[in-house]
C-alpha cells in the first residue's frame, strides 16, 4: 500500500479490494442516496426483522450477554458515518432476540484509542471489585487499538446500571504483548477453575491463545491453537462454547469457531469451527485424518523437461518446468513430483499464459493443485492493452497544464502528474506522459478536479483509472463522477491498487444531455488519492485489462470455469465442474497478468477425474456457507444453558459499497445452535431463534402434493408474494437434476434462486440475477452447501427479507447466508424443476412484520 497508512484492522478489512476490480454505476446512483426524505426504517432495503442502527456504519456483534431479563447486543460502530471509522461500541438490548430497542452509544472511541471488538461478562462473584454481590457489575472485555503505534491490547470497561453507561478501567491495558494483530477477545466464567477464560485471536499468526484470570485484571497465557483448517486469511473473533452431542449431556463437546477474512468458502469473509475437547487449559481438535484426492487420468503433471505440447506467451513462466522455488521467491510446497508451473520468474513484475492444446470434455471434473497470488479472472477483460477506442478525447492530461478543468483544494496540484510522485508506488497503465494522480504530497491531501461542459454524443465514457477504493456515495470518496444537471448519475473509483485500468460508463439513455466530469479526492486516509487519464467518448467501451492470476477453463472462446491462488507458496487442491462441457473443446490456460504483490501463480497435477478434489477450504468446517456471515460469536449465560450466535451480515470484499443510506450493515437473525451427528460425523447446526415466529402473520398460504417437471412456476399465488417471509418446503426427489424456489422474482428475469442439485447432493443460492449486483465484481454469484437428503427428501426453512435471504437446509447442518438488493417491486415466488420432475410435499408461506411494529 501507499505510504498514506490505515490502521492494521482498517488494512485488514481491505485486503480483499486489493484484489476487486473497481466498482462501476451503470445506471443513476441507488434510491438510497434519497432516502433522507423517507420515513425511517421504510428505505428501499431496509431489513425489517434483522438488527440495523438508525444510521452509520455497523460491523461485528460484540459483548453478547444475557442479564436480567436482556440479551445485549453490542456491535462495532461508527458514530459519525456510514463507512468504517471511529470504531466505538453501539448498543441495543432485546427480551426475545427479535425485537431490539436501540441505546445510546455504549463505548466511545477517543483522541487515542478506537475500541475495537470484545466480549461482556456478568461478574456475579464481583472478583474486580467494580460492583457487588448484590448488584455486579457488566464487563466489558475489548480490544483497544492505539492510534499513535497500531498495538492492539485487551482494556476493561464496567457498568453498573445494566449496561446504560459505562467507565473505562484506569489500570488498561490488562493485557499489551506489543502486537497489532491481537484481538476480538471472547471471555466467559469456566466454573471447574473457579476463573474467567479468556479466547483471542493472534490474528496474523492464524492462531488463537488462552488465557486465564481470577480477576479479569491479572491473566495467565495457557496454551495456543492453530495453525489449522482454512488459513487463507487473518483469524478474527474467536468463541469457544460446549455443547451437548445429539441433545445427551453426557457426551459433551467443545467448539472453537475463528472468523476468517478472506478465504472463506464462499470467497472474503466467513466463519468456520473446530470440534474438540478442552481441559481448561488447551483445545484439542478432532482427528479428520489424511485427505486422499480422488484418482483419475493425469492431464499434466510438468514432469518433463519442457512444458511439451503446451505453449507460452510472455516471460512469467520460463522454458520450462520449475523444481519448486525460482530466484528470489520463498519456499514453495504441496506440489507432486519433482516440477510445476511456476510463473515467478523474474519476479511479480512479470507476466504471461501458460496453455494447454484443445482437448474434448470426456471427463466430469478436472482437478488440479494450485497457489501463489489471488488474483481473481474477471470477466469483460482482456490480456493485451491495445489502443483505445476511436472517439473523442476530453481530456489526455498532455499539456502540461488542465486547461480549462478547475480545481480546488490541493491534492492535484496546478498541473497534471508525469507518473510516479514522491513516496508513492510505482504508477503504470497511463497513456503517454501526463495523469491525474491526487497522490501530491501524500494522501492526506483533498480536493476536486472538474471539467467544463460537454454534450454526451456517444454511447459510452471510457477513461483510465487507478488508486483508492473510496465508492462516491460514501464519507470520504476518491471517485470519478459523471455529472448531469448537477447530479451524480454515474461513478468509478480505483481498486487500491496503482496501475490504472479501463473503465467505461453506457451513457446511451443521456444522450444529448450536457455532462461534466468530476474527479474527487475527499479522502485522507490509506489510498485516500486517485490517478486518471485518457477520459474519451466513444462508441466503442473500452475493455479493461486482464490484471488476473487464475487457471481458466477456457470453452467456445471464453473462460467458463476459473480459480486462483490463496496468497501462498503452497499449492492445494482445486477442482471444476466440467459437466456442463462435456463433448465440447477446451483449454486450460494458466495465466499471470498481474505485476502487483503475489503477482505469480504456481498450478500442477492436471487430472481427469469422475469425483471433485477439495481444497482445504472445502474440508473445513463452517457455520454458514454464504457469503454474508462473519464475526459470529454467541451470548453467554443466555436461560436454559442455550447457545445463541449472531454474525455480521455482510462481507469485507465489498462491505463498504452495498447500496444502503442512512445506514451500512446489518446483523443476522440469532441462531440456536447445535452439535448433531450427520452421516457419522459431528457438525455443528443452526436454526433460526424460535421466537421469529412471534412475527409471522397469523395464517400462512400453503400448497401441498405439487409435481413439477422442467418448468417453473408461481408458488401459490398472490398470498405468497411478498419482501419479507418466512418459508417452509418440504421436496420429495424424483428425476430433477435441480429444483427450489426463486423468491423477490420481478420483472427482467430478477430473482434469487434458492435451490437443491441432486447430481452434487448441494443446497445453493444464486444471486447473480438477484436485483443491483453490479457495485462489486464479487457480488453476484453461486453458493453452495453440502446436504444430503433423508429418506429421499429435502428441507428447506428459507428467511426472506428486504435485503437478505438466509437458508436452513435439512436440520440445520447447511445454511447459507446472502444479501440481496432486488428491486422493491420484485415480490414474486416461484417453484421450479430443471432435467425432471420433482414433488413438493408441502410449502407454507408467513408474512413476517417488522421487529419495530
Amino acid at each position: 500500500m501507499s505510504s498514506g497508512c490505515v490502521s492494521r484492522r482498517a488494512r485488514t478489512r481491505m485486503i480483499a479490494a486489493v484484489v476487486t476490480v473497481c466498482a462501476l454505476s451503470a445506471a443513476p446512483l441507488a434510491p438510497q442516496a434519497l432516502a433522507a426524505d423517507t420515513p425511517p426504517y421504510s428505505e428501499t432495503h431496509r431489513p425489517q426483522f434483522h438488527f440495523t442502527p438508525d444510521k452509520n456504519w455497523m460491523n461485528d456483534p460484540n459483548g453478547l450477554v444475557y442479564f436480567k431479563g436482556e440479551y445485549h447486543l453490542f456491535y462495532q460502530y461508527n458514530p459519525n458515518g456510514n463507512s468504517w471509522g471511529d470504531m466505538s461500541w453501539g448498543h441495543a438490548v432485546s427480551k426475545d432476540l427479535v425485537h431490539w430497542k436501540q441505546l445510546p452509544l455504549a463505548l466511545a472511541h477517543g483522541d487515542n484509542e478506537m475500541v475495537f471488538s470484545g466480549s461482556a461478562v456478568v461478574d456475579r462473584d464481583n472478583t474486580t471489585g467494580f460492583g457487588t454481590k448484590k448488584n455486579p457489575a457488566m464487563v466489558a472485555i475489548y480490544t483497544s487499538y492505539s492510534k499513535a503505534t497500531g498495538i492492539q491490547a485487551q482494556s476493561l470497561a464496567y457498568s453498573t446500571d445494566r449496561g446504560r453507561t459505562w467507565t473505562k478501567y484506569q489500570g488498561n491495558p490488562v493485557i499489551d504483548i506489543g502486537s497489532k494483530d491481537f484481538r476480538d477477545p471472547k471471555v466467559q466464567w469456566y466454573a471447574p477453575t473457579k476463573s474467567w477464560l479468556m479466547t483471542v485471536s493472534m490474528s496474523a499468526e492464524h492462531k488463537v491463545r488462552f488465557y486465564s484470570s481470577k480477576n479479569l485484571k491479572d491473566w495467565k497465557l495457557q496454551s495456543e491453537f492453530g495453525p489449522a483448517g482454512a488459513t487463507g486469511g487473518v483469524w478474527e473473533c474467536p468463541d469457544l462454547f460446549p455443547l451437548a452431542v445429539d441433545g445427551d449431556n453426557r457426551k459433551i463437546k467443545w467448539v472453537l469457531v475463528v472468523n476468517i477474512n478472506p478465504g472463506g468458502i464462499a470467497g472474503g469473509s466467513a466463519a468456520q469451527y473446530f470440534v474438540g475437547d478442552f481441559d481448561g487449559k488447551k483445545f484439542t481438535t478432532e482427528d479428520k485424518g489424511t485427505y486422499t484426492p480422488p484418482t483419475g487420468t493425469v492431464v499434466q503433471d510438468f514432469e518433463g523437461t519442457d512444458f511439451g505440447s503446451w505453449t507460452t506467451t510472455g516471460s512469467a513462466f520460463g522454458q520450462a518446468p520449475a523444481a519448486g522455488a525460482v530466484a528470489g521467491q520463498g519456499t514453495v510446497d504441496g506440489f507432486d513430483g519433482k516440477g510445476l508451473a511456476n510463473s515467478f520468474h523474474s519476479g511479480d513484475g512479470t507476466t504471461g499464459t501458460l496453455t494447454s492444446p484443445s482437448f474434448t470434455v470426456d471427463s466430469k471434473y478436472l482437478n488440479f493443485k494450485v497457489g501463489g497470488g489471488r488474483h481473481p479472472h474477471v470477466d469483460g477483460t482482456v490480456m493485451e492493452q491495445g489502443p483505445p477506442p476511436a472517439g473523442t478525447v476530453l481530456a489526455d492530461f498532455e499539456g502540461g497544464t488542465y486547461g480549462d478543468w478547475t480545481t480546488t483544494g490541493d491534492a492535484f496540484g496546478t498541473a497534471p502528474a508525469t507518473g510516479t510522485l514522491p513516496n508513492q508506488q510505482e504508477v503504470s497503465g497511463f497513456l503517454g506522459s501526463g495523469l491525474v494522480n491526487s497522490y501530491l504530497n501524500g494522501d492526506s491531501t483533498t480536493g476536486t478536479l472538474t471539467s467544463p461542459e460537454f454534450t454526451l454524443d456517444k454511447d459510452y465514457v471510457n477513461f483510465l483509472v487507478g488508486g483508492g477504493n473510496h465508492p462516491a456515495g460514501s464519507d470520504n470518496p476518491t471517485a470519478v463522477e459523471l455529472l448531469v444537471d448537477g447530479n451524480v448519475v454515474r461513478s468509478a473509483t480505483g481498486q487500491d491498487g496503482e496501475a490504472l485500468n479501463w473503465a467505461s460508463w453506457d451513457v446511451k439513455d443521456l444522450a444529448g444531455k450536457k455532462a461534466q466530469i468530476k474527479i474527487v479526492d475527499d479522502n485522507s486516509g490509506g489510498w485516500g488519492h486517485l490517478n486518471v487519464d485518457h477520459i474519451m467518448l466513444s462508441d466503442t467501451q473500452a475493455q479493461p485489462v486482464s490484471q488476473e492470476t487464475s487457471v481458466n477453463l477456457i470453452v467456445d472462446g471464453q473462460v467458463v470455469r476459473s480459480a486462483t491462488g490463496s496468497n501462498s507458496e503452497t499449492l492445494d487442491w482445486a477442482s471444476f465442474d466440467m459437466r456442463p462441457y462435456a463433448g465440447k473443446q477446451a483449454q486450460i490456460q494458466i495465466a499471470d497478468m498481474n505485476t502487483a504483490g503475489w503477482g505469480h501463480l504456481l498450478a500442477d497435477q492436471f487430472t481427469a477425474a469422475d469425483t471433485p478434489a477439495k481444497s482445504v477450504v472445502h474440508r473445513a468446517d463452517w457455520a454458514d456457507y454464504g457469503k454474508d456471515y462473519y464475526a459470529a460469536v454467541s451470548w453467554e449465560d443466555a436461560p436454559d444453558g442455550k447457545r445463541y450466535m449472531i454474525g455480521w451480515m455482510n462481507n469485507w470484499d465489498y462491505s463498504g459499497v452495498i447500496p444502503t443510506s442512512p445506514w451500512r450493515g446489518a446483523q443476522s437473525i440469532p441462531r440456536e445452535m447445535a452439535l448433531r451427528t450427520v452421516d457419522g460425523r459431528i457438525r455443528l447446526t443452526s436454526r433460526p431463534v424460535n421466537s421469529v415466529t412471534s412475527l409471522r402473520q397469523k395464517r400462512p398460504a400453503t400448497a401441498a402434493g405439487v409435481t413439477v417437471k422442467n418448468t417453473s412456476k408461481t408458488l401459490i399465488g398472490p398470498a405468497a408474494q411478498g419482501k419479507a417471509l418466512d418459508i417452509e418446503a418440504t421436496f420429495s426427489l424424483k428425476d430433477a437434476d435441480r429444483f427450489g424456489l426463486r423468491v423477490r422474482t420481478g420483472a427482467g428475469g430478477e430473482g434469487t434462486v434458492i435451490g437443491y442439485d441432486t447430481t452434487t447432493q448441494e443446497m445453493y443460492v444464486d444471486r447473480t440475477h438477484s436485483g443491483a449486483v453490479d457495485f462489486n465484481s464479487t457480488f453476484p454469484g453461486v453458493q453452495t452447501a453440502p446436504l444430503k437428503a433423508k429418506n429421499g427428501k429435502v428441507k428447506l426453512r428459507i428467511l426472506v427479507d428486504w435485503s437478505s435471504v438466509e437458508v436452513f437446509g435439512g436440520s440445520g447442518e447447511a445454511v447459507i447466508t446472502d444479501q440481496i438488493f432486488p428491486d422493491p417491486a420484485s415480490q414474486g415466488v416461484q417453484i421450479f424443476a430443471e432435467n425432471g420432475s420433482v414433488k413438493l410435499d408441502q410449502a407454507r408461506v408467513w408474512h413476517l412484520d417488522s421487529y419495530r411494529d
